[in-house]
């Protein structure tokens, strides 16, 4: 019998990895033994030991892989848009498609996740014909500054405007596309201003080709609005349970930490939080707001610059 294959992409940086690593856990207890799951983590240099402690969790049908992408990485190094709540691992998920011709198909996951019941669900979803799979984003359609955004800087309708956390791709329709030479050409040539600087590429380059899902696949956490378990929750933007108390479905994230190799950093995180640290958040967050509202009501932007005339 031929073997199922299912290939999951993460990205994380030392800083992040005991999150990852909470979500890889959450995975492994879904994964279903008929299938073998590849889990990539695609990084810019790892600490060994803290890729020997995630490795642990490997079991007879679960590999883990590290992958260096730092040399795809040289190719964006200086145009990338990062503050302080983005890292460069936001970039990664660009890469995969020409990183590992091997697959046809994969999931891509944010590491501030965790996974109700089999990630192989996902995968066996069908995309028919359209390049990713993805989850209308919750957090741009509570606000109505990023819903503006998302249609007046993005030239996408706000309950089309998808989360990039989560995504189901057709990597030999991506490769076919030339994804990593459109999204650098694209960065290169006009460096737009962005909220969301991987996702608002993403969204524009897919627009017209994305299959949308079930949100029930990347629930954030900003509320419990959803019928039943969540598939996949999503702690999103400023929405950390290892920051803050009460923070929706909550108890998953620390049902599966208890469980994880990096449980005891996770708690210490959790302990040395600041109201100072909040307050950064808070600015943050207002600082999104600000910038969405002057990127709509900019004279170039993804809408007036590549769909002229366009009007949502």
């Amino acid at each position: 019998m031929t073997e199922t294959v299912i290939p999951v992409f993460f990205s994380a940086d030392d800083r992040y990895i005991p999150y990852c690593a909470v979500a890889v856990s959450s995975l492994i207890e879904g994964a279903d033994p008929a299938y073998t799951y590849h889990i990539h983590i695609l990084n810019t240099g790892i600490e060994k030991e803290s890729a020997a402690r995630v490795r642990q969790m490997e079991r007879e049908n679960v590999r883990i892989f590290f992958d260096d992408v730092t040399e795809g990485m040289k190719r964006i190094a200086g145009r990338m848009d990062l503050r302080d709540y983005y890292s460069a691992s936001i970039y990664f998920r660009i890469f995969i498609p020409a990183l590992f011709p091997q697959y046809d198909k994969g999931i891509y996951l944010d590491s501030d996740v965790v996974v109700s019941g089999d990630i192989a669900r996902l995968f066996e979803a069908s995309l028919d014909g359209n390049l990713v799979g993805a989850v209308p984003d919750e957090v741009i359609a509570s606000c109505k500054e990023f819903i503006r955004y998302a249609e007046r800087g993005c030239g996408i309708p706000h309950g089309e405007y998808f989360n990039s956390g989560v995504l189901l791709m057709d990597l030999a329709a991506l490769r076919d596309f030339d994804l990593e030479e459109r999204y650098i050409d694209l960065l290169v040539r006009y460096r737009f201003d962005t909220v969301c600087p991987d996702q608002d590429y993403l969204n524009v380059l897919c627009r017209g080709r994305v299959r949308l899902l079930d949100r029930g696949w990347n629930k954030m956490s900003v509320s419990r609005d959803y019928d039943g378990l969540p598939r996949l929750v999503h702690y999103n933007m400023f929405n950390k349970p290892w920051q803050y108390d009460g923070i929706p479905y909550g108890e998953l994230f620390w049902k599966h930490a208890a469980r994880s190799p990096f449980y005891s950093e996770i708690c210490a995180v959790r302990d040395r939080f600041s109201e100072a640290e909040a307050e950064v958040h808070r600015k943050g967050l207002s600082e999104l707001v600000r910038r969405a509202t002057e990127i709509a009501d900019s004279e170039r932007n993804f809408r007036t610059v590549l769909f002229e005339g366009v009007t949502v």
